[in-house]
């Protein structure tokens, strides 16, 4: 999507707004004994509350609610059967869509416990999305996206997720651009648009940074069993400071 208005600004702001509270809201839920499902009512409810609506279900049919919390594991899962636990390290991701319009946003995190192995990974990941963002300008490449994703990855001692990729999104959940790779691509000569939205998420691992798809349709795990972090925001992309949309 282009952005072409201050309606639509102002529209992408709103849903924006919704999925970032959602997230966070379900991250405070997130404790010792609750499950996944439990955490996808607690965001529904939300979401309904304010006139939104899960972006999987509307755009597939997916009949998970606004999230998995074990969306991106190192584990075999469920997302409606699985409990958190004390110490282990989840991910969040939430998009729902209002009024014709659609973000994106997500968020790991250790469950009621400080473990330093994931603290410096989900730190490490968060400034990945930082330098990601900025490097998010009209006028630029967009491997500069994946390439300052994969710099600040390496200078914490991490590797990315080559198969997980950002993507366009404003009127659908996925849209062009397709594949805003978190990595350096070389051969991709794409250049970012003024007003164009993207959904930037780089994942960060200890491993090789493979993933697969778990039987259930929806949660993935690394296939050498390391851990794997996200963060996302989605932003409208302007020649200077993008405008990121969600922030709670």
């Amino acid at each position: 999507m282009i952005v072409e208005s201050e309606k639509e600004i102002n529209s992408l702001k709103a849903i924006g707004r919704v999925v970032a509270q959602t997230l966070k809201l379900m991250m405070e839920q997130a404790q010792p004994g609750i499950t996944t499902a439990e955490l996808d009512a607690i965001g529904r409810e939300f979401l309904e509350k304010e006139g939104a609506q899960s972006a999987p279900q509307v755009m597939y049919s997916f009949l998970a609610q606004p999230a998995s919390a074990f969306r991106l594991s190192s584990r075999t899962v469920s997302p409606a059967t699985r409990y958190c636990r004390q110490g282990q390290l989840i991910n969040i991701d939430v998009s729902a869509e209002m009024g014709g319009y659609f973000a994106d946003t997500g968020g790991s995190m250790v469950v009621a416990k400080q473990v330093s192995e994931y603290d410096k990974m989900i730190e490490a990941t968060k400034s990945a999305l930082v330098k990601a963002v900025q490097a998010a300008r009209a006028g630029q490449p967009l491997n500069g996206i994946g390439k300052a994703i994969q710099d600040e990855a390496k200078r914490n001692g991490f590797g990315v997720i080559f198969d997980l990729t950002g993507h366009g999104i404003g009127h659908k959940l996925h849209e062009e651009p397709t594949q805003v790779y978190n990595y350096y691509k070389s051969k991709d000569r794409r250049m970012l648009d003024e007003g164009v939205v993207l959904a930037i998420e780089p994942f960060l691992t200890t491993g090789r940074g493979h993933i697969f798809e778990e039987s259930d349709g929806w949660s993935l795990r690394t296939i050498d069993r390391t851990i794997a972090a996200q963060f996302e925001h989605t932003v409208i992309v302007t020649k200077d400071e993008p405008i990121i949309l969600t922030l709670a």
